[in-house]
């Protein structure tokens, strides 16, 4: 995991408090709603670079049989 960034912010405390709330509504850290706002507005302005592409799974093998699906309960004579 990388290491994150630490440094003061100074806040009006009418600010901290709805940034608060606001945290509180969508059930995150109050320093987790400030980093998702800001992050947000970063990108909106193009000073973020999206996050590279996840590497893809791996491609199944070709010698693997294809996967069977389960016929429904009523088809293999169970009772549900």
């Amino acid at each position: 995991m990388s290491q994150r960034k630490r440094f003061l912010l100074r806040l009006d405390p009418r600010l901290y408090e709805a940034l608060e709330r606001w945290a509180a509504d969508e059930l995150r850290s109050v320093n987790s709603q400030i980093e998702l706002l800001l992050r947000e507005q970063t990108r909106r302005a193009g000073r973020l670079p999206e996050r590279p592409n996840p590497v893809p799974p791996p491609a199944q093998s070709r010698t693997a049989p294809p996967a069977q699906s389960v016929p429904p309960r009523e088809e293999r004579g169970l009772r549900g």
